[in-house]
């Protein structure tokens, strides 16, 4: 069973997705890298190197790190709302969530969260994101006051993960009774389940406006990004990754951030612009239904990143 950012395409008619413009992002001090989320002209994500796990953010020209102080065991940054930035940071008790303010860190501990608290997304004052207690893994609505817990009615065996927002809308994924993950969408009163066809997997990383990015596992366990318009899917192939993975993890505006994985099973980000529709012809997919620092088969998305899990 896998937590992750990804999507299938069923492909309706001539298409084309070569029109999308990658970038990768590689930042200096790493032996791999991973985009997670953008807002205007700012990207963030997590790097690795020989003295552990580290956030940075990048603003177009330079990669500044991002340690939390308290984050002895590692830092990755995961989502960002103009100068706000999330993520996560390990120390000796565990994993606990942050807000940093561009001068400050401010550590966000679900009060329900016993086993950890990952944050994952913000849109002005609202942030998501998952705890762990002793019954599973729960999404949460931060409101800089009060931690609501989302669970999608749909899940089984103690499984969802809020990954991103914007404004009212948030992002996630679940598990149902069978091990199988399925993206969602809640608006503050309704969850609906977001599942590409074809695909053993899918999960939702990121959202702006109506647009939707995440990614999927096809039955012949190939992860690719998408971007979901509400109507139709596009498929997110960075050619630099061969046949190996793409995933998409974050959004803003029609500039897409994630990550893939090269002829080496070593990690990239990346930066992709999609053009405008009028000059795109889409990769369709019929109905639509994260990473950097891996311990499993699970995979955690820490907002627009995603980390893999153990479930013992």
């Amino acid at each position: 069973m896998r937590l992750i950012c990804i999507v299938v395409v069923l492909i309706l008619g001539t298409s084309r997705v070569d029109a999308t413009t990658f970038t990768t992002l590689d930042d200096p001090l790493g032996t791999f890298t991973v985009a997670c989320g953008i807002s205007g002209s700012n990207i963030i994500g997590g790097y690795g190197n020989s003295s552990g796990n580290h956030g940075f953010l990048y603003n177009g020209s330079t990669y500044t790190t991002l340690d939390d102080p308290l984050g002895t065991n590692g830092t990755v940054a995961n989502g960002v709302s103009d100068s706000n930035i999330v993520g996560s940071y390990k120390d000796s008790s565990g994993y606990h969530g942050f807000l940093y303010n561009g001068s400050t860190y401010t550590t966000l501990d679900d009060p329900l969260g016993t086993d950890g608290t990952w944050a994952c997304g913000i849109s002005a004052s609202n942030i998501v994101g998952y705890y762990h207690d002793s019954s599973g893994y729960h999404g949460f609505l931060y409101n800089v006051s009060t931690y609501t817990t989302l669970d999608d009615p749909l899940a089984k065996g103690g499984l969802t993960v809020a990954s991103g927002i914007s404004g009212s809308n948030i992002v996630g994924y679940y598990s149902d009774s069978s091990g199988n993950d399925h993206g969602f969408l809640y608006n503050g009163s309704t969850y609906t389940t977001l599942d590409a066809p074809l695909a053993t997997f899918t999960v939702a990383c990121g959202i702006s406006g109506s647009n939707i990015v995440g990614s999927y596992e096809s039955v012949n366990y190939l992860g690719r990004g998408f971007l979901y318009n509400g109507s139709t899917y596009t498929t997110l192939y960075d050619p630099l990754g061969g046949n190996n993975s793409t995933w998409a993890s974050g959004i803003s505006g029609n500039n897409v951030v994630g990550y893939y994985y090269d002829a080496n099973y070593v990690q990239h980000g990346f930066v992709a612009t999609i053009p405008e529709p009028s000059t795109l012809v889409l990769l369709g997919i019929s109905a639509f239904g994260l990473i950097a620092y891996a311990w499993r088969t699970r995979v955690e998305k820490v907002s627009g990143t995603v980390f893999e899990v153990r479930r013992e």
